[in-house]
C-alpha cells in the first residue's frame, strides 16, 4: 500500500517497510540524464558514421552495409538502453543512479530482466502523444506513481536513501570486546529464532535496500530486548546470524 507518496510494505519478518516514491520531478530529471547520454552517442555515433561512408575503398555494397550496422546499433541503443542498464545495475540506469532512484518490485523484490525488457517496452505508450503525457497523466492519478509500464510490470520507482548508521561490511575494526559481550546475551525465544531464519530464507533474493532495511529492523527489536546497544552491533545481519548460530548451539547441546 501507499501513503503520503511512500510505498508500505509488509514483510514476512513481521517488520514494515517504507520507500519513500519518486515523483515525476525526480524522474524527468533522471530521464533527461539519460536522454543525453543516448544523445551523445548518437552524435558520435553520426559522426563515425559519415567518416565511414567518405572511404573510398568502401564499394557501394560496402557502404550499405555500414549504413544498416549503424541504424541497427542506433535502434539498439534507443529501444535497449533502459531495459539493459536496468536488467544489469539492479534496477537503476546511469540517470537513476546519479539521482539516487530505483525500480524495485512492488513487494520489495529486485526487478528481473523481464520486469526491465516489459516496463521499457511499453515507454513507447507512455510517451504517446508527446513529451510522455500518457505515463505523467498515469503517475498523477497512481497512488504509488506508477506509469502504464510499471503497471504492465508490477514496479515502482523509489528514492533510494544511502545507509544511515549500518554499514554493509562487517567493521573488522570494531572493539574485541563485543564478541565478549555477545557471548553473555540471554536466549532466543523459539519464535525469535524462526524469525531470523525466515529473514536468512530470503535474504539472497531481497533488494539490498530492502534487505539492509529489514536486518536493522530485526537487530533493532531484538537488541531492545537483549540489551545490546546500536553501537555494539555495527552490522545488523552479523548480530542477527551470531544470536541465531548461539541459540542453535544451544538447543544441539542442551
Amino acid at each position: 500500500m501507499s501513503s503520503a507518496d511512500k510505498l508500505i510494505i509488509e514483510t514476512p519478518e513481521q517488520t514494515s517497510l517504507e520507500f519513500p516514491l519518486a515523483g515525476i520531478g525526480s524522474r524527468f530529471l533522471a530521464l533527461a540524464a539519460d536522454t543525453l547520454l543516448q544523445t551523445t552517442f548518437f552524435l558520435v555515433l553520426g559522426i563515425a558514421g559519415i567518416a565511414l561512408s567518405t572511404i573510398n575503398l568502401l564499394t557501394t555494397i560496402g557502404r550499405q552495409w555500414v549504413i544498416a550496422i549503424l541504424l541497427f546499433i542506433f535502434f539498439a541503443v534507443q529501444f535497449g538502453y533502459f531495459a539493459l542498464f536496468e536488467s544489469l545495475w539492479n534496477g537503476q540506469t546511469p540517470g537513476k543512479r546519479w539521482t539516487r532512484l530505483r525500480v524495485i518490485k512492488d513487494d520489495g523484490r529486485p526487478i528481473t530482466s523481464y520486469d526491465a525488457i516489459l516496463r521499457n517496452l511499453l515507454r513507447t505508450v507512455d510517451a504517446l502523444p508527446t513529451l510522455y503525457a500518457t505515463g505523467i497523466i498515469c503517475i498523477l492519478l497512481s497512488r504509488e506513481n506508477k506509469r502504464v509500464g510499471d503497471f504492465a510490470a508490477g514496479t515502482v520507482v523509489i528514492h533510494e536513501k544511502p545507509p544511515e548508521g549500518v554499514s554493509s561490511i562487517w567493521d573488522e575494526s570494531a572493539p574485541q570486546t563485543l564478541a565478549s559481550a555477545w557471548g553473555a546475551l540471554p536466549q532466543l525465544t523459539l519464535e525469535e529464532l524462526q524469525l531470523i531464519e525466515a529473514f536468512f530464507g530470503r535474504r539472497s533474493n531481497l533488494d539490498p535496500d530492502v534487505r539492509r532495511k529489514i536486518s536493522a529492523q530485526i537487530s533493532d527489536r531484538l537488541g531492545a530486548r537483549l540489551g545490546v546497544a546500536l553501537d555494539a552491533r555495527p552490522d545488523a545481519e552479523k548480530f542477527l546470524e551470531y544470536l541465531a548460530g548461539q541459540r542453535r548451539n544451544s538447543a544441539r547441546f542442551s
